[in-house]
């Protein structure tokens, strides 16, 4: 599948495939992804109807606003091309860290993310609401 970076006539489409891959009440919509790509440094990607990731840079430090990977193109490398790609890039603009957060009991994300370069920074306690807790995590991108 061919990954291209997102446009904001793809807002649309982000909200349609993180809908897919969130519960109803966690899914962003189509205006808060045209917000998000119309941010300073922010980069989209999109692999076909599939998958997709919004990442922002600031200075050396960049961040993995959000990521989504319909369940039927699950395991299949696509959200690791998509996360890997991203990670290319922000390193090439000057990025020399990402961070993102992730459900503590997301642990096929963790996986994905673990495989990736990335390790635990911090745990954000009920993050995600009462008892639901986020996990900080950092992948070093190099200088």
């Amino acid at each position: 599948m061919t990954l291209r970076t997102a446009a904001p006539e793809d807002a649309a489409l982000l909200a349609d495939i993180h809908a897919s891959a969130f519960p109803a009440h966690e899914a962003w919509d189509a205006k808060t992804m045209a917000t998000l790509l119309g941010m300073p440094g922010a980069l989209g990607l999109v692999a076909g109807e599939a998958g997709m990731v919004l990442l922002r840079l600031a200075a050396d430090e960049a961040e993995v606003l959000t990521f989504a990977v319909r369940p039927e193109a699950r395991r299949t490398g696509l959200g690791r091309a998509l996360l890997e790609t991203g990670m290319m890039l922000l390193a090439a603009q000057g990025a020399t860290s990402l961070l993102l957060e992730v459900a503590e009991e997301n642990t096929a994300a963790i996986a994905l993310y673990t495989a990736a370069g990335f390790t635990r920074a911090a745990t954000r306690r009920d993050y995600y609401g009462a008892g639901r807790h986020a996990l900080l995590l950092r992948a070093d991108l190099g200088a």
